[in-house]
């Protein structure tokens, strides 16, 4: 990891540069966002762009997300940014993977606009957002079981633990090793964490038994599901009027640049 906890080896600032439309922020996400890349992981980069006035009012539907897949100094680069209107979107839709991209601490490129999302973002939260964390849990717990990989089990157990985390809380915290200071959880993922950490497509091995894995899995989505019955977030995002208005003023502001 390079300095602020960013990714090393690659100039992500330069990256960000050379996209065509202002970006609103970028992150970085993935592994490195969740507290275990590997010397060779990819990067994923993510964030939000402003597409001109002209593209959003004329009579063409525009393209509202943009990806770039690149190789940069022998480091595989992922870059995924939405147009704001449709980010803003993605917030209000109970999902939880932007939310985890725009409050990323390892932020390669902020805004205004950017400052704001953050400070509007706990007022998109609800109980329905355990519904986003149990179904990646379950999907990955899937890949798990047909590649063998460390990286698709410690995703589950990753989203099963943000779930609770949020629901008990209202944070949106993504980083497995601060998640083990802060929810109980098996001690052996400390070491799923190192040997993820030593090989990017390693696989368990005999680090843990399946039948040991299936039972702490199957007791955390249970937690989940209690979490969720306990929360105090609400049913229904409370910021859809100020997220509004922010996205109009963003893409006005820009039409008068």
């Amino acid at each position: 990891m390079g300095s602020a906890g960013l990714p090393a080896g690659i100039d992500l600032a330069a990256v960000v540069d050379e996209q065509p439309y202002p970006l609103v922020f970028a992150t970085v996400s993935g592994a490195h966002l969740y507290g275990f890349p590997s010397t060779d992981s990819d990067v994923d980069l993510r964030g939000t762009h402003l597409l001109p006035v002209e593209e959003v009012i004329g009579l063409a539907q525009p393209a509202e997300t943009r990806t770039v897949m690149a190789d940069r100094d022998g480091v595989e680069l992922d870059l995924v940014t939405h147009d704001l209107r449709k980010f803003v979107r993605l917030m209000l839709g109970r999902n939880g993977y932007v939310l985890e991209q725009l409050l990323s601490p390892l932020v390669v490129r902020s805004t205004p606009v950017h400052a704001a999302l953050v400070e509007l973002a706990p007022l998109v939260l609800t109980r329905h957002h355990a519904h986003h964390y149990r179904g990646f849990a379950a999907t990955q717990r899937r890949l798990f079981g047909i590649s063998g990989e460390l990286k698709p089990l410690l995703y589950a157990f990753r989203a099963l633990l943000t779930g609770v985390h949020l629901m008990r809380t209202g944070r949106v915290v993504a980083h497995l090793p601060s998640l083990l200071d802060a929810e109980p959880a098996p001690a052996y993922l400390a070491d799923l964490i190192a040997a993820k950490r030593a090989a990017e497509h390693g696989g368990l091995g005999d680090l843990v038994a399946g039948s040991v894995l299936d039972g702490d899995l199957a007791e955390l989505t249970a937690r989940l599901d209690q979490a969720q019955d306990d929360t105090r977030l609400p049913e229904r995002p409370a910021g859809v009027a100020r997220l509004n208005d922010l996205v109009v003023a963003a893409r006005l502001a820009d039409s008068a640049r």
